[in-house]
């Protein structure tokens, strides 16, 4: 068994001798759009669950789990670019989805590479330029569909049939096979990164999924009706309900164009009866108004969790060749997803608001003999805070220009220290008021109770997108649905006052 550093040990790095090279290897698994509340070692706040995902539980039961790691900005390539670098979007270059990432940035993937690991990366890379910094790599072209995928590698591009996320499973194991058996040869850890496009949107499942929830009923979060009262009319701006914005493509009514003839067999052969007995109830009256929006919901949300069961069965076929290839105990391995996302609540689907369901992501960590099994941290993390604990863990120093902070102490104590210093604040930004879904452009702060939300261009008064820019307030505390603005109450005009500050203080502090 290779040894890694503990809690108090000097932090690891690559041996000056040419000798054995100690260093854990890194397994980092993210997934795309992957809401907190559809893992089953989270579930919703309310205690219910809306599926389970057994292979994601157990890195959580023989880990750690993080119930307040945030993202910087909850869309796509932002998220993955500040995952990467350490940096807020001001620094990376990425604020939307429409600029080209520069990979000649110092990344933790290249820098860890530069030390001696050997570096992969296959799936989804959505950052409009080609990987830079790894030894393997085999990317989606885009946001890549979830049929027949053309893919980037270095000789060029290339289509592989099959199923978009059982394919990236594939490389990822194939590429554990081989990098293991290097580091058998040669003594170099890996870093390797798998990527899924699911489950995106349009939540396209495998065919073996089709049936997965047919006889269930999906519990509906609390605020899948809510009229937005009592806060800003920011919310109402938007264009991603469930009841008004799903497209016959989202809803399936339409098959994906990519399929082959016999995947489109398999899925004519499920949907048509689907599709027929849907379409006949809302042309009946049957379905309308309220009933309407929650059907809706189950045929969007019972597809989206079918892409989900894909992605963990295939986290499970990885953590099984970990442990046949006897490198488990070797082996850092996380889980998470690039933001999270709306699963109805508030009416919606999508991500990109700093309310909670998008902003918060799932995070879990194990570390074999260094972090208890069913571990909880309540440490307030954040998407750039990645770069700088890989760097740290693997002996490697940080560049100054990184905004995120090492937790890498948190993880060798597993969950035991935790900075006395440690942020008690965490600062969002979201830039695309005329992107998709027409989520007005906001900022703000969040601390362990408080939520302070500045919408610059939101008309207070409702009379649209332009304006002189409106405020929200929340107690998590009292209310952590956030259906209730206190920011103009005068009894919380201290609190707001003192939050307008801390925001003011970490836009500086983030070049925002």
């Amino acid at each position: 068994m290779l040894a890694s550093p503990l809690a108090g040990d000097p932090p690891a790095s690559a041996p000056a001798d040419g000798g054995p090279d100690s260093r854990p290897n890194i397994l980092f698994i993210m997934s795309d759009d992957h809401a907190w509340q559809a893992i089953s070692a989270y579930g919703r706040p309310d205690g219910t669950r809306v599926n389970q995902t057994p292979s994601i539980d157990r890195i959580a039961s023989e880990g750690m789990r993080f119930d307040r790691f945030f993202v910087e900005n909850s869309i796509c390539a932002p998220s993955r670019a500040a995952f990467l670098t350490g940096c807020f979007s001001t620094r990376h270059g990425v604020p939307t989805n429409a600029e080209v990432f520069d990979g000649t940035q110092p990344t933790w993937p290249a820098m860890l590479r530069d030390s001696g690991y050997r570096t992969g990366v296959f799936g989804k890379w959505h950052l409009k330029s080609n990987p830079v910094g790894f030894d393997d790599w085999k990317v989606l072209i885009g946001q890549g569909p979830y049929y027949n995928p053309p893919m980037i590698t270095p000789e060029g591009r290339v289509r592989i049939p099959g199923y978009t996320t059982d394919l990236i499973t594939d490389q990822g194991v194939d590429a554990l096979r081989r990098f293991a058996a290097s580091r058998d040869e040669d003594g170099r850890p890996f870093a390797l990164i798998v990527q899924h496009k699911a489950p995106h949107r349009r939540w396209d499942p495998n065919p073996r999924h089709f049936r997965l929830y047919d006889e269930v009923m999906v519990p509906e979060p609390e605020t899948l009706l809510d009229d937005y009262a009592g806060r800003s009319p920011a919310s109402t701006l938007q264009t991603m309900t469930i009841a008004r914005h799903l497209d016959p493509r989202d809803l399936k009514l339409i098959p994906p164009p990519e399929l082959d003839e016999t995947q489109a067999l398999a899925w004519n052969a499920y949907y048509d009866d689907v599709n027929a007995a849907y379409k006949a109830a809302v042309e009946s009256g049957e379905l309308s108004g309220d009933d309407l929006t929650r059907a809706k919901y189950q045929r969007y949300v019972k597809d989206y969790l079918e892409c989900v069961a894909a992605v963990d069965e295939g986290v499970g076929r990885i953590l099984d060749e970990l442990d046949d290839l006897g490198i488990a105990n070797d082996t850092l391995v996380i889980y998470t997803s690039d933001q999270g996302w709306y699963l109805g609540e508030h009416g919606w689907y999508d991500k990109r608001w700093m309310y909670e369901e998008s902003f918060r992501t799932p995070f879990i960590v194990r570390w074999p003999d260094r972090i208890d099994g069913g571990t909880t941290s309540d440490l307030m993390t954040q998407n750039i805070d990645l770069a700088p604990t890989l760097l740290d863990l693997a002996g490697v120093e940080a560049p100054a220009r990184m905004h995120g902070e090492s937790f890498a102490d948190h993880l060798r104590s597993g969950g035991r220290d935790t900075p006395a210093d440690w942020r008690d604040a965490v600062y969002y930004r979201y830039y695309e008021s005329d992107g998709p879904h027409t989520v007005p452009k906001h900022d703000g702060v969040r601390t362990d109770r408080w939520k302070l939300i500045r919408f610059p261009e939101v008309d207070p008064d409702g009379d649209g997108p332009a304006g002189p820019g409106c405020w929200e307030l929340y107690d998590l505390e009292a209310d952590p649905d956030e259906l209730k603005s206190l920011a103009d109450d005068p009894a919380h005009a201290d609190i707001r006052a003192g939050l307008e500050l801390r925001l003011k203080e970490l836009r500086g502090r983030y070049d925002a």
